[in-house]
């Protein structure tokens, strides 16, 4: 049997706890959309609803799958891109995909935005900027959110302000879990703002 000197062992064990200290951590992927069904925003009637949601409006640094990130006592400018940390797609495709399942799902309407409904079927077109999406690490997430609702066989459109600030725990986990809240509500409250528009199409956004 081979024998190797004692210090070649210790020299080889301390390489082998040297590789496995830098692996690296797998990434972790994190999705807007709620996982609990929504209640419904308004009656359902016997006609169907159809909303066309354009492509989400942010800021370039959030335009990205990474999570970006400002850390807790931090300088206000400062902000983290966190490469383990990802949305499971870019962040606004992300954020479109959320809202738009969010909404169709408490209105019961149907996105057509790739098509699937008659040229003559009136729909509802929302198109949503993002003014603000900022997560604090171990903090909140504050957003703000613009968006403008008009019928497709309508010059006229209604825009609406909405601002929120949700709380978070402890870790990046629980920051996405506050930004998938944020969506949900945000969801909620355009989903809201049409269903005003359906019951009086002059009606003002009474969103909170």
């Amino acid at each position: 049997m081979t024998r190797y000197p004692i210090s070649l062992a210790v020299a080889c064990l301390a390489a082998a706890v040297l590789v496995a200290g830098c692996a690296s951590a797998p990434d972790r992927y994190y999705t807007l959309a709620a996982p609990d069904g929504p209640s419904s925003a308004a009656p359902a009637s016997g006609a169907p609803v159809f909303i066309e949601l354009a492509p989400v409006a942010v800021s370039e640094r959030l335009a990205r799958p990474q999570m970006v990130v400002h850390q807790a006592g931090g300088r206000s400018a400062e902000v983290a891109l966190l490469e383990q940390h990802r949305w499971s797609s870019s962040f606004e495709n992300e954020l479109r995909d959320a809202l738009s399942s969010g909404i169709a799902a408490r209105l019961g309407a149907i996105d057509v935005t790739k098509g699937g409904r008659q040229p003559s079927t009136p729909a509802w077109r929302i198109a949503v900027q993002v003014r603000q999406f900022d997560a604090v690490e171990n903090t909140r997430v504050d957003a703000a959110l613009s968006w403008t609702v008009r019928r497709s066989d309508a010059d006229l459109g209604a825009t609406c302000q909405w601002r929120t600030s949700e709380p978070v725990g402890h870790g990046i986990d629980a920051l996405a879990q506050g930004a998938q809240r944020v969506a949900s509500n945000a969801s909620d409250a355009i989903a809201r703002h049409v269903a005003q528009l359906q019951q009086n199409p002059g009606a003002t956004c009474t969103t909170p």
